[in-house]
């Protein structure tokens, strides 16, 4: 793991981590379907736009089709859609959390459903996860959290965590920007009849949302998942996933400072052990993966 490596992955952490934020204030202005669908829709074409221009080729292989479908539905539809939906009632903290397990759900699918052997170390992790969380949900669950906006979260999560251990290799074979423009057309056609179904569109047209919404369409949107498919290109999954120990601290830090969340001591416990669990689950997969 060389010295660009442990930029883009710091980078990544922050823009992912970020989204909740730039998210919680869209929604306080806009429909968050139609918007997310919008988002995906200007990220899309500003992808795809940019791969042509850079001589890639919508010409891809069935594992690049099959992971570019699998992830319009389950990370963009699925996963975005439910926690924009769930922002309207939680606070982007908690959703950034919330989303932060995902490699705890993936190491604890991997081995219910797939049977891929889970090292001490991993289990350890897994355990301090399910403990951190706890911590959290019971100080804001006592505080009235909405418990609706926590399963959306949590149905995301898992939305994600399916994801990851479906696609793999989506990165190999290049054409790694054309193949992020073109999932996102998959969530902006699904979510556009979603939100057709549900809502009705109303928008407050003010700076914030403007600006957030612009953050939120290059930045997380576009800028982190093409950085995400060339780290893992560049240090393999296993090792990039370890960065997603520093969403936790990213998120509550982001949100704090920008929406002004009250973090209280039990978040702080709780961050710190979901943080400790997904990076010891992590660095068991390594292990596991050194050892064969």
């Amino acid at each position: 793991m060389d010295i660009r490596a442990v930029f883009m992955g710091l980078a990544f952490a922050f823009m992912w981590s970020s989204a909740f934020t730039s998210a919680r204030m869209i929604v306080a202005d806009a429909p968050p379907l139609a918007a997310l669908s919008l988002r995906f829709l200007i990220s899309g074409l500003l992808g795809v736009g940019i791969a042509k221009a850079m001589g890639q080729s919508w010409q891809l292989s069935r594992a690049q089709w099959r992971s570019v479908f699998i992830f319009g539905l389950c990370q963009n539809a699925l996963y975005l859609g439910l926690n924009f939906v769930a922002m309207q009632w939680v606070q982007a903290s908690l959703a950034a959390i919330i989303a932060s397990t995902m490699p705890l759900l993936v190491a604890l699918l991997g081995w219910a459903f797939l049977k891929e052997r889970v090292r001490p170390l991993g289990l350890a992790g897994l355990l301090a996860g399910v403990i951190g969380v706890a911590i959290i949900m019971g100080s804001r669950l006592s505080g009235g959290v909405s418990l609706e906006g926590v399963v959306l979260c949590v149905l995301g999560a898992l939305a994600l965590a399916v994801a990851t251990l479906t696609v793999r290799g989506a990165s190999s074979g290049g054409n790694v920007l054309m193949i992020v423009g073109l999932q996102m057309f998959v969530g902006a056609a699904i979510l556009a009849v979603a939100s057709a179904a549900t809502e009705t569109v109303s928008v407050n047209w003010t700076p914030r949302l403007f600006w957030a919404f612009a953050y939120t369409t290059l930045v997380p949107g576009l800028l982190a998942t093409w950085v995400w498919f060339r780290l893992v290109a560049r240090i393999g999954a296993v090792r990039a996933a370890t960065y997603h120990f520093l969403n936790p601290f990213f998120g509550v830090l982001v949100a704090s400072v920008l929406l002004s969340e009250k973090v209280g001591p039990a978040d702080l416990i709780g961050v710190g052990i979901v943080a400790a669990g997904i990076l010891a689950v992590q660095l068991s997969k390594q292990a596991s993966v050194r050892t064969g």
